[in-house]
């Protein structure tokens, strides 16, 4: 019989005790939800204890480019943060990267020097090139030991690399790991697993069916399981180009495991396609549900279920709650010590760039589920600007750190918040499809399903499109476990075409959200688009760095296309330069498709000294719509008051 899994004393966290709280997600620009919530875009607003701070600002005079986060919590304040620094550009390997990492001993707050956890080497009269790739920790709780993988790169990406598994071979990406028993102030040389993660039963010159070609260890964090028969097993996510029965190749995603505490280790099952960067979490039954980017563009997140400790998955399926514009995320468990099959157990947090419409990694958000993974109602903004990968873990005192990239150059941010900034009610929402005619009212029923131990009163909202309207419904006494149905008013904007999403908001009493989107179809006909817009340096601190007279502010617009055919838009006034067409850096787009969407981001407005002295400007535009054998519409977008100081 296995012996229970019994952390290692350094491996302690302390528990979070309170109520758990949440918000609304702050999208990309201000979306109609948070309009309906009155949640704010800025993740320092109440409620609860939201930081941030860049752990790789100051670029090296190697002229290192930062990318790819990893980032573990070991215990007692103790928290490793890596990446990749890779020199001369923001290419992958076969860059000759090297693996940095900066350490903190006071839960995240402040961090030691930066150090090299694997240097690259780039060729020079003492040999060839090489280079090491996007870390991935994995912490075994029982021992202390820490383990680093990444990418071992000699000549060839993870594209062009060949069959065969010789480390030797210029032409084969390795895969390495390295580990620290000192908690991460030194590491071992680099140990080569290629022969485990890189199949290849027919060599580098026959490949057979599950032979691999390129792989690589998915970067971020790993886990370590806590429940069940597997208990203490470590698993490391990778993914691969396999060759497949009928002679294609498909990228598919599998677990490396080890259940002696990383001596060895065994590749798990291929699975799915398309199936590229991944992460695991384990559920509250112990099962294991990986979580994975689409690499064909499908722009939702792929789950698949294994009941073996990650050896084997089962089907995989899209989930729709979760858009992603194919990028690498984060998921892991809200309270990683809580007791097999408990409520707090089946809580998930997860981290990405909430944006499906396009490939654009915009929109960083958290969301909640209270329910393994079946349904995702909490959601709340980290940045509605710029964010790539992200890595999050848990701390001590119940905070929670997610380490991103706001940009590909020196920008590693490490967000740290509590619980109660989530904000977040277990109370999922949904409502069948609507279809509503243009200037049409209808009643859209919401079901809510109170996943809490105690009866939830609040009111359900729908947040609609501009132009349209919504009303809210109360929802009373809901008791434990219940689901209620509400119908809530729905009126479409007279000239109303195409398909929306349009957010359900549930506002618990004690100012706790829960959300999910409802598709409404309006019939094809008359010009519409959604256009919002933002100012594009929402992190500048005004209240230390006021705008100055003459200074220009960045703004931002989103322009989509809600119409049935293709249109060409075109601002016609507000006061932003470059903006109005003819002229370089306007914002006029034509030949938009229907549904498309664009994002303008070259406006800037001058400030006076009237805006100086109200404290903000107005953001008010007017754009016009136009498409051929249509009518031209004209369309007012109120941006309102965007302050100066």
């Amino acid at each position: 019989m296995k012996p229970a899994f019994v952390p290692h004393p350094r491996m302690r966290r302390a528990v979070c005790v309170g109520v758990t709280i949440g918000a609304l997600l702050a999208a990309a620009f201000v979306t109609p939800a948070q309009a309906a919530s009155g949640n704010s875009t800025d993740p320092t607003s109440a409620p609860g204890s939201y930081a941030a701070q860049n752990l790789a600002a100051d670029r090296t005079s190697a002229n290192f480019f930062y990318r790819i986060p990893a980032l573990t919590h070991l215990g007692d304040g103790v928290v490793l943060a890596a990446w990749d620094a890779r020199p001369g550009s923001a290419a992958d390997a076969p860059n000759p990267n090297s693996i940095v990492q900066r350490r903190s001993t006071d839960n995240g707050a402040t961090w030691g020097p930066q150090t090299v956890v694997a240097a690259g080497k780039a060729a020079d009269a003492s040999g060839p090139k090489f280079g090491y790739s996007d870390p991935s920790y994995v912490t075994d709780r029982s021992t202390g030991r820490v383990f680093a993988f990444f990418v071992y790169s000699k000549d060839v990406s993870f594209q062009s690399s060949g069959y065969g598994n010789l480390d030797s071979d210029r032409n084969i990406l390795s895969s390495a790991v390295a580990h620290s028993d000192d908690g991460g102030l030194t590491w071992s040389a680099p140990r080569l697993i290629t022969s485990v993660t890189k199949p290849a039963v027919g060599g580098a010159s026959a490949p057979v069916a599950g032979d691999v070609k390129g792989t690589f260890a998915t970067s971020g964090e790993g886990i370590q399981l806590r429940y069940g028969p597997h208990a203490g097993r470590l698993i490391q996510q990778f993914a691969g180009i396999v060759l497949q029965a009928n002679g294609s190749t498909a990228i598919q995603a599998y677990s490396v495991y080890s259940d002696d505490h990383g001596a060895t280790w065994t590749k798990g099952a291929n699975v799915g396609t398309g199936m590229d960067e991944n992460k695991v979490v384990e559920l509250a039954d112990g099962r294991v549900m990986l979580n994975s980017r689409d690499s064909a563009n499908g722009r939702l997140r792929k789950t698949a279920i294994s009941t073996d400790g990650g050896a084997t998955y089962g089907a995989v399926t899209s989930d729709a709650e979760l858009p992603d514009p194919t990028n690498n995320a984060s998921i892991i468990r809200l309270h990683p010590d809580a007791p097999s099959g408990s409520a707090d157990a089946r809580k998930l947090v997860f981290t990405n760039a909430n944006n499906g419409a396009n490939g654009d990694r915009v929109n960083g958000a958290v969301r909640v589920s209270c329910d393994d993974g079946q349904t995702w109602p909490g959601l709340r903004s980290i940045t509605t600007g710029f964010f790539a990968y992200s890595s999050a873990t848990t701390l001590d005192d119940g905070r929670i750190g997610v380490l991103w990239e706001k940009s590909y150059t020196n920008d590693m941010q490490l967000s740290t918040f509590d619980e109660a900034w989530l904000n977040y009610a277990c109370a999922p929402l949904s409502a069948p499809a609507q279809t509503i005619q243009p200037g049409q009212t209808v009643q859209v029923p919401v079901t809510v399903t109170n996943q809490e131990a105690a009866a939830l009163t609040g009111t359900v909202t729908l947040a609609p499109p501009s132009g349209w309207t919504a009303g809210s419904t109360a929802v009373s006494a809901l008791a434990a476990g219940a689901s209620r149905t509400v119908s809530v008013t729905l009126t479409a904007a007279s000239a109303a075409s195409g398909t929306q999403n349009v957010a359900a908001v549930f506002t618990a009493n004690d100012g706790r959200t829960s959300q999910a989107t409802v598709s409404v179809t309006a019939p094809a006909g008359a010009l519409s688009a959604t256009i919002t817009g933002a100012r594009a340096d929402g992190s500048r601190n005004l209240t230390t760095t006021p705008y100055r007279v003459g200074e220009q502010v960045p703004y931002t617009f989103r322009v989509q296309n809600t119409s049935s055919t293709t249109i060409t838009v075109t601002p016609t006034s507000g006061d932003f330069s470059p903006f109005l067409p003819p002229g370089t850096g306007n914002c006029r787009w034509t030949n938009l498709a229907a549904n498309g969407a664009y994002t303008c981001s070259t406006p800037r407005h001058t400030v006076t000294q009237a805006d100086l002295d109200r404290g903000y400007f107005v953001a008010d535009t007017v754009w016009s719509l136009s498409a051929s054998g249509a009518t031209t519409r004209s369309i007012s977008v109120t941006g309102g008051q965007v302050a100066v100081r």
